[in-house]
């Protein structure tokens, strides 16, 4: 592994540890209120940039980067955290349509 790809791994180690507090958050705050789909989801875009740029240099060499596994973790737990949003959304809904509101 060159030099290149430890500092792209580095980085994606680093973002890739933030996900379980996300996701654990998510899961006992039982609320998106606060939460932003959109930005999950251009996160999850740019996860799938640098996956779909390393499957362009896979074609031209031959060569798998070893990055590309944290590609798919760090993708991974983001949509867990996406569907955690949309069952923290739904609960929302119910909390909010409850009589004596």
């Amino acid at each position: 592994m060159d030099f290149v790809q430890l500092c792209e791994v580095g980085m994606l180690v680093a973002f890739g540890c933030s996900w379980p507090f996300n996701i654990l958050k998510s899961w006992r705050s039982r609320t998106a209120k606060g939460k932003s789909v959109v930005f999950e989801l251009i996160v999850v875009f740019g996860y799938l940039v640098g996956l779909l740029g390393k499957l362009i240099a896979f074609h031209e060499t031959g060569v798998w980067a070893y990055s590309i596994w944290f590609y798919f973790a760090d993708i991974a737990m983001v949509a867990v955290d996406i569907g955690l949003y949309f069952r923290n959304a739904a609960l929302d809904r119910r909390a909010d349509a409850a009589p004596g509101q």
